[in-house]
């Protein structure tokens, strides 16, 4: 991986090329960046050009041998900590590497349930292990096999719980040329004993500008379903992904069907549609709720008097004009915050048959009485 490979980030770029240019890499860093904003990659190219045997003053030179293994993820002095699913209490990030290669070449972006689809994870919930600690402890005492520097890239260490407060003094006196890189989405998580020992290295969102000129580079969308996209996604890149990979006529069918079956209150196929959302597949089910999301957003866009500001294809902004004639400020909020604890409650393995049917309920109290009824609890399945 390249700093050339990744979207954007060009100061970020910039930085982190110049604390290896000045011999000022940091043995802590935490490159903290929200879901989609490529801070993993980052980390990846930023190990890959200190590691580089023939660095070049803007990138690592992506031919010589440890840039050939580090393309594969095979250099014997790169180590990758993530949370895992583990059926036994001894299971180790290493159990799991085959897989691990498979998912993040194939998309360096890839977002914790992107993981998890590796996996037979069923209820499991994923975790780094206090075995897992005492490997990475045991990994790095050992000196540098190839390279000058040995690193560790740990991804989402906010599933460190109260076991990661074992890695405090390998953090803070590791052993000469050791790195830790930690790959974050949400500070708020992390433990605040390993957050004081990390130098931070901010990552934005991208821009829309950004993704819209990848869809079309890269991936050969057309420029209105790339602009359109790129609005929807909020800069983050795995979502953009997620909806070039989904028929958008679909979704917008069955999200307007939602709307306005809930709205008229039609039980029985209120009932149809919840058996086919039961079908669609969990990751579907989280892509779909997000769709609802943003579209709904805009109609508060219209409700708020800037419609100038909705940017929806035809059919889209045709349908959110007119149910935003249909209903409220306060409904239109009330909707959005209950397909967010969906989206929520989906992520952790509710049953989605009693998710979506008290989901349904829940917007026909809205858009009928405007008014909420008593919550349900999901059942995991």
């Amino acid at each position: 991986m390249q700093f050339s490979d990744i979207i954007g980030q060009e100061k970020v770029k910039k930085h982190l090329i110049q604390t290896v240019s000045e011999n000022r890499v940091s043995h802590a860093q935490l490159f903290l960046g929200p879901e989609g904003s490529g801070n993993l990659a980052l980390a990846l190219a930023y190990a890959q050009y200190i590691s580089c045997e023939d660095r070049q003053p803007a990138d690592s030179c992506g031919h010589c041998s440890s840039c050939r293994k580090y393309g594969k993820l095979i250099h014997p002095d790169l180590h990758f900590s993530y949370p895992f699913f583990a059926k036994h209490k001894e299971d180790t990030a290493l159990d799991f590497l085959p897989e691990w290669r498979k998912a993040f070449l194939g998309n360096p972006y890839l977002n914790l349930n992107e993981w998890r689809a590796q996996f037979d994870a069923e209820n499991k919930q994923a975790n780094i292990n206090i075995a897992e600690c005492h490997q990475i402890i045991h990994k790095l005492s050992l000196k540098p096999f190839e390279s000058e520097y040995k690193i560790l890239i740990m991804w989402l260490p906010e599933y460190l719980d109260k076991e990661g407060n074992t890695l405090l003094k390998i953090i803070e006196e590791p052993a000469q040329k050791t790195v830790f890189l930690l790959v974050a989405q949400n500070q708020d998580q992390l433990l605040n004993t390993i957050l004081s020992r990390t130098q931070l290295v901010k990552i934005p969102r991208l821009s829309e500008n950004e993704i819209k000129q990848h869809l079309i580079e890269q991936k050969g969308a057309s420029e209105t379903k790339a602009t359109h996209i790129a609005y929807l996604s909020e800069g983050n890149l795995q979502v953009a992904l997620l909806f070039l990979n989904t028929e958008e006529n679909d979704q917008f069918n069955l999200f307007s069907s939602w709307m306005r079956l809930t709205t008229a209150d039609k039980g029985s196929q209120i009932i149809d549609f919840v058996d086919h959302a039961v079908k669609m597949g969990r990751e579907n089910q989280k892509h779909f709720l997000k769709y609802g999301i943003q579209l709904i957003r805009e109609s508060i866009l219209i409700l708020s008097g800037v419609p100038d500001l909705v940017h929806l294809p035809s059919t889209e902004l045709d349908f959110i004009t007119k149910f935003s004639n249909f209903i409220s400020l306060n409904q239109a909020q009330a909707i959005i915050d209950t397909l967010e604890k969906a989206h929520y409650h989906i992520e952790r393995n509710a049953n989605p048959k009693i998710l979506f049917l008290d989901v349904s309920l829940r917007f026909v109290s809205i858009l009928k009485f405007n008014s909420l009824p008593q919550g349900t609890q999901y059942i995991s399945t």
